[in-house]
């Protein structure tokens, strides 16, 4: 390691457009508004290490509660890599969570160091890559998720991750750049999903519906917001084979592909409802 002074704090706001800008470079394709929705989730739960004054390192470790919290954004810059930085954010990352089961998508050919650190598989998430474009569908149960009572969303939102996420949702489905719709069915909410700007294309993201058949009309809906020309990703969780079927019926193919663990027992997710996953950065 070198003589130099190494420092973990608490990021700033700009920190966190960094730490976006690092995920960026390495291929990750995040949202243009990711920094700005991600602080709301847990404003201290992202941690940069600096070498003297230079960041060489990051972390995010969302506390979302006492009982949960995920982690994501561990980048350490490639010249400064195998040099003990690493572990370092890292170990301070899992303080900061110490008590909560943790969450995290890592690459899969991490999943060996992850389980050093106590974490278990729990399924694989697929990223598909597709075209945008094509007409929305004929269906006057599907709204802007603006027209109805942030309260409705928040509920239905509720059962996808173990805990408390209003102020992340509230930002998320109203950022720019993006789209965010809903499907009702008699009545009640049945599912929504947002299409957001990225770096490059678009990521469908999340996608939840109470049916397979819904899941597909909110699909086409988003995705025809978007020009045929355009990419559009979705994230699915393997274990849901009606989110598989989804976007191979819909010609996209593999692009990517994560490992879900957990420190702790699996949350009950309702993972025959997600079709696409939020954010493999906070969950």
């Amino acid at each position: 390691m070198e003589n130099r002074q190494y420092t973990i704090r608490t990021m700033q706001p700009q920190d966190v457009t960094m730490a976006v800008e690092w995920a960026a470079a390495e291929g990750w394709n995040p949202g243009l508004h990711d920094a700005e929705c991600y602080r709301k989730a847990d404003p201290s739960g992202f941690l940069v290490g600096l070498l003297d004054d230079e960041p060489i390192a990051v972390i995010s470790v969302i506390k979302y509660n006492a009982a949960f919290g995920f982690l994501g954004f561990y980048i350490v810059k490639p010249e400064y890599r195998g040099k003990g930085y690493g572990i370092q954010i890292w170990n301070a990352g899992l303080e900061y969570l110490k008590g909560t089961n943790i969450g995290l998508d890592g690459v899969v050919e991490q999943q060996d160091n992850y389980k050093q650190s106590g974490f278990k598989l729990a399924y694989r998430n697929i990223r598909y890559e597709g075209r945008g474009g094509g007409v929305a569908p004929d269906n006057s149960g599907i709204v802007a998720l603006s027209t109805l009572p942030f309260e409705v969303v928040e509920s239905y939102d509720r059962p996808f991750l173990p805990a408390d996420r209003a102020q992340f949702i509230q930002a998320w489905i109203s950022q720019p750049d993006c789209h965010a719709l809903g499907v009702m069915q008699d009545g009640e909410l049945a599912g929504y999903g947002v299409i957001r700007q990225c770096r490059s294309g678009y990521k469908i993201a999340p996608l939840y519906a109470d049916t397979p058949a819904l899941a597909e009309q909110l699909f086409i809906a988003l995705k025809s917001h978007v020009s045929a020309s355009d990419l559009i990703y979705l994230d699915t969780p393997e274990r849901n084979q009606a989110a598989v079927s989804l976007a191979e019926r819909h010609n996209m193919t593999l692009s990517f592909e994560t490992a879900r663990m957990y420190t702790q027992a699996m949350p009950p997710l309702p993972v025959e409802r997600l079709f696409g996953v939020a954010s493999f950065e906070i969950g």
